[in-house]
């Protein structure tokens, strides 16, 4: 049985509690529904695979309360100060060098010498983040490869039964998942997201580099080519449905669904995960969806790193 806890001190202190005892709390960001577990606590993280039925080699990402808690986990250079100072409590998350004495679960950071860290901007997660005392490890809080959750209830039709609670905030605000940024040895954009490429690279003075990334031994969260997956097939840049199609459109014009008549990519970014899953209720598991071409630019590009990866070939 999964509970339900409300967005107030009972149901913060009641999270809190549950992940000190090193069970798994679902919570509220302001980019999407985080899966919450202790990150010291390696049952806890292994719990935290175990119940999305993610891979143990694709690690995760670990937010804390400040600055900080980051500098103790990590060593913060010069260009992640930047970004932190521009950027958090945000939608970015830093790629840093693990400080030996971190105390994380090795299981966090799969291995790898690096680690993800986020300041969410969510007052609920912020308040949660304080109670526990402790980084938290979250990746969203859905079977992996699925849709990711943007409510309390889209948590509730993947994990329940799964996790022990979920803390209810509402909706999202930004509705896609924060963009990842590795600094070394320059800054590379990892994963798009939340913040844009465009006011990242105003800060750093910059252009960001695109590495080639292996979807077998990603290096960030995000990174696998199939992802974000409805269970109908997926169309893109479809200008028009074809028979039996659900068509999921983008500015004016018809549509079964619309990610913004206006053709305004934030609400687009907030929707586009709720309406891929009303769209994917409307099809069917049989079924198949067409979506309309969106602009390659600001939050666009990682509204299309999305939809590429939830039309990919299924793994």
């Amino acid at each position: 049985m999964t509970d339900r806890l409300p967005p107030d001190e009972s149901g913060l202190d009641r999270a809190a509690a549950l992940l000190r005892s090193g069970a798994l709390v679902a919570f509220p960001t302001e980019t999407v529904y985080g899966l919450g577990g202790d990150a010291r606590n390696s049952e806890a993280v292994a719990a935290i695979y175990a119940a999305k039925g993610r891979p143990s080699f694709n690690p995760l990402i670990v937010h804390v309360a400040d600055l900080d808690a980051a500098r103790r986990l990590a060593l913060v250079g010069p260009e992640a100060e930047r970004l932190a100072q521009a950027f958090w409590p945000g939608p970015l998350t830093l790629v840093l060098p693990l400080r030996p004495d971190a105390g994380l679960s090795p299981l966090v950071t799969a291995g790898l010498p690096a680690v993800a860290i986020r300041l969410p901007a969510h007052p609920l997660a912020r308040q949660l983040i304080a109670a526990f005392g402790g980084p938290l490890a979250a990746p969203s809080a859905n079977l992996s490869g699925k849709v990711s959750p943007t409510r309390a209830d889209h948590v509730l039709a993947g994990l329940s039964g799964r996790i022990a609670a979920v803390l209810d905030g509402g909706p999202c605000p930004v509705g896609v998942e924060s963009t990842i940024l590795a600094l070394s040895p320059r800054p590379s954009l990892l994963r798009a997201g939340g913040l844009t490429v465009e006011d990242i690279e105003a800060v750093l003075g910059t252009a960001l580099a695109l590495p080639d990334s292996d979807p077998d031994r990603p290096t960030a969260p995000g990174q696998l080519a199939s992802h974000y997956a409805p269970a109908a097939r997926l169309r893109l840049n479809a200008v028009s449905p074809e028979p039996g199609e659900v068509f999921l459109g983008f500015g004016p014009g018809s549509g079964d669904l619309s990610l913004s008549p206006s053709g305004d990519l934030a609400e687009a970014a907030a929707a586009l995960f709720h309406l891929l899953r009303e769209a994917d209720r409307i099809a069917g598991p049989t079924g198949a969806i067409a979506v309309a071409p969106i602009p390659d630019r600001g939050l666009g590009r990682a509204i299309n790193d999305r939809l590429a990866r939830a039309a990919a070939p299924r793994v």
